[in-house]
């Protein structure tokens, strides 16, 4: 097959998903990964982790390989969003209809289950090579090994699933008009564990547990062994609650003990998890073109976003769908209009889910502990119940749809300017079960027309 050797930089979700693609469609495929290989050591990846959240495009693009069924047996559903008091009380919110949830899966088994699947396929994996450098004019890509031995490939094609430090697109910002935006966000995140209590799981298996406190939040998904995957969220410095302020184990358990009581109780390696694991940044980034000669950036090399969303892994599978999409429809004689095609679709889609990703931090940081919020959420609930084609929340278009998310997006902000109407009547917390749901509808068939 002409122009079918393809090499891929980054064995990490989205490398490897798409070198078991493009495998399947009989390509030479070889992954380059700076690391070493994960499954030979312990406890891979430990403390550098946030678990990830499966939802409908992540499911649609493993079901197309046929990993489904495998990658559920290691997840669990989450069907709602667990909001925790100061008090240790709790309130949950669906995230959609009955029995529609996301999944929560560690980050390091499932690269794993994807791994070891695209060796079954023959992909040659080769670890331990650095990318030095990229000459995307030539098609060749340069290697460091540790023995301190260098070398050179030069595949066809060249496809940057190394993520949001990535070699590939840091050669394509040394052309001339190539746009770059790289921003951190004030906070940071650390991970922390609730271990199984008395051989069970401590609090509800089936939701995705989250402490807000305005501007810093704690999060916690289920894993398999009974356990949670904490996530610490807090500013670096300059608040009242921050990293910068948390120097030894009396800050943390004055920090603990005060915003995160029922929590706190559950964590008997809180202290040694907290100063033993990392303190990591949180980076948005856009760039634009992803193509350049016969190379392509893919997934967060090319739109790395904040994970409030739960989408960056989604969207990355999502791009591998499409892609291979692509493929199918103008072969592998056709890199050059498939890579144009690509990003000409997927742009606009990503600049929206990473804007989503941004504000979905406020809201679940901010307003999930309002009262008022949690109203807003039924009287959208009910409006999607009573009028399902008119009214679908922009959570479920985002999470348990495949509506593009430049659409979702821009229905979302309509819905939001009419509930922005509803919600400001002053009296809405005594009289939201009596609203006029059908004129509610009709102010927004009013605003598409607009």
């Amino acid at each position: 097959m002409k122009n079918n050797n393809v090499g891929i930089i980054g064995a990490g979700l989205i490398g490897s998903l798409l070198g078991i693609y493009l495998s399947k469609k009989g390509m030479d495929v070889s992954i380059y990964e700076k690391r070493s290989d994960q499954r030979k050591k312990d406890k891979a990846q430990e403390g550098r982790s946030i678990n990830m959240a499966l939802s409908d495009r992540g499911w649609k693009a493993l079901e197309k390989i046929g990993l489904k069924d495998k990658v559920k047996d290691s997840s669990i559903p989450m069907y709602g969003r667990r909001i925790h008091d100061e008090h240790g009380q709790t309130t949950f919110l669906s995230y959609g209809k009955e029995n529609q949830a996301i999944y929560s899966i560690s980050r390091s088994h499932f690269n794993q289950i994807l791994i070891e699947e695209a060796e079954k396929e023959g992909v040659n994996l080769c670890f331990d090579h650095r990318c030095d450098h990229v000459d995307i004019y030539k098609n060749e890509m340069y290697f460091s090994l540790p023995d301190g031995r260098k070398l050179k490939k030069v595949p066809d094609v060249i496809l940057g699933a190394d993520g949001a430090y990535s070699s590939l697109r840091d050669a394509m910002q040394k052309q001339a008009r190539f746009n770059y935006k790289q921003e951190y966000i004030s906070h940071g995140y650390k991970e922390l564990s609730i271990p199984p209590k008395d051989g069970d799981f401590a609090m509800d298996p089936n939701a995705l547990h989250i402490w807000p406190r305005g501007t810093f939040m704690l999060i916690a998904l289920p894993n398999p062994d009974k356990s949670f995957t904490c996530t610490l969220f807090l500013p670096f410095e300059g608040e009242k609650v921050c990293f910068e302020k948390i120097n030894d184990e009396e800050d943390l358990e004055s920090v603990f003990r005060t915003y995160f009581n029922d929590a706190y109780r559950l964590m008997p390696n809180l202290n040694e998890e907290f100063f033993g694991n990392p303190t990591s940044s949180l980076i948005t980034i856009e760039c634009y073109p992803w193509v350049a000669h016969k190379s392509l950036l893919i997934g967060d090399s090319s739109h790395a976003m904040v994970p409030f969303y739960g989408q960056g892994m989604n969207c990355g599978f999502e791009d591998c769908f499409i892609l291979d999409g692509l493929i199918e429809k103008f072969g592998t004689t056709s890199w050059d209009l498939v890579f144009e095609k690509f990003q000409k679709i997927r742009k606009p889609d990503t600049d929206a889910i990473c804007q989503l990703a941004l504000d979905n931090f406020l809201e679940m940081r901010d307003s999930v502990a309002n009262p008022k919020f949690l109203i807003r959420k039924k009287i959208e609930a009910k409006l999607h119940e009573l009028y399902p084609e008119e009214w679908i929340p922009l959570y479920t278009m985002v999470t348990f749809t495949d509506l593009s998310y430049a659409d979702a997006y821009a229905q979302g902000k309509l819905q939001d300017e009419v509930m922005d109407r509803v919600m400001s009547d002053p009296l809405i917390t005594q009289n939201w079960q009596n609203l006029d749901y059908e004129d509610i509808i009709h102010q927004i068939e009013t605003a598409k027309l607009v």
